[in-house]
């Protein structure tokens, strides 16, 4: 072996304690023959950019917490969590995925803490989506009823037990409610990510309006009330026809093919 060649084993050896020691100072000792003062340093600098991250993608439930106990939190999933990648628009993900596992383990978080991050992560990953809706031919004037809606590659519709949007320091709940929470996600024109809150139909329509390249908007409404009888499908064709419009309005339809 080369002389001046390093050995591995030692230097990697070296490495895993000093992580260790970064992700639990706690627990894992400062490794031998580096000073503490100068460890404290790198402490200090990888535990403030990992919190700074996830208090800034997830704010609402940075505002649950109390500062030690999401001190407490954020050291847990700096400890306990291995990420899957180095990019920083994916550290989101990487805190979501350690909920999922929490919530697997039983770790006693509130029922809604996934949901929750999840609905704050959507905002987050669609505002960095790269598709573009101005490369997409539509004609943004066309009407959604008599022709074929082209929707938006940037909208979404999510469903969560809890009715995640109004969860705040002086709201929690206690249990989930009969009916489920329905978010249409969007991000418009002008790259401003919205969320309306919609009903059972409105998400019926958008999912069919998005495996729909042929069929009228009015022909997708007609094909979605075909399960209901004469009276229900009559009451429901008004506020199908003003969803449709209301679609468009907040730019989940973008137009009508040119």
């Amino acid at each position: 072996m080369n002389a001046f060649a390093p050995d591995l084993s030692q230097t990697q050896a070296l490495q895993y304690r000093f992580t260790a020691h970064l992700r639990d100072p706690a627990h894992a000792p400062v490794p031998a023959g580096i000073e503490d003062r100068r460890m404290g340093v790198y402490r200090e600098l990888v535990y403030a950019n990992m919190e700074s991250f996830i208090s800034s993608n997830f704010p609402v439930i940075r505002s649950l917490y109390d500062d030690a106990d999401w001190e407490r939190l954020a050291r847990e999933f700096l400890r306990e969590h291995r990420c899957h990648t180095p990019l920083f628009p994916e550290f989101g993900r990487e805190f979501l995925r350690w909920l999922e596992t929490r919530q697997e383990q039983g770790r006693g978080d509130p029922a809604w803490l996934l949901e929750l991050a999840h609905y704050e992560w959507a905002e987050l990953a669609l505002s960095l989506d790269e598709a573009d809706i101005d490369a997409l031919p539509h004609d943004p004037h066309g009407d959604p009823l008599s022709g074929v809606p082209v929707m938006s590659p940037l909208a979404c519709v999510l469903a969560y037990r809890f009715p995640v949007h109004r969860i705040a320091p002086d709201f929690r709940p206690a249990e989930a409610p009969a009916e489920p929470t329905l978010l249409l996600l969007v991000r418009g024109r002008d790259d401003t990510v919205r969320f309306h809150e919609i009903n059972a139909l409105s998400a019926l329509l958008v999912e069919r309006l998005q495996q729909n390249t042929q069929a009228s908007g009015s022909e997708c409404l007609d094909a979605l009330l075909a399960d209901h009888d004469a009276a229900t499908a009559a009451n429901l064709r008004g506020a199908g026809e003003a969803m449709l419009h209301e679609l468009k309005q907040r730019e989940a339809i973008l137009g009508t093919p040119l």
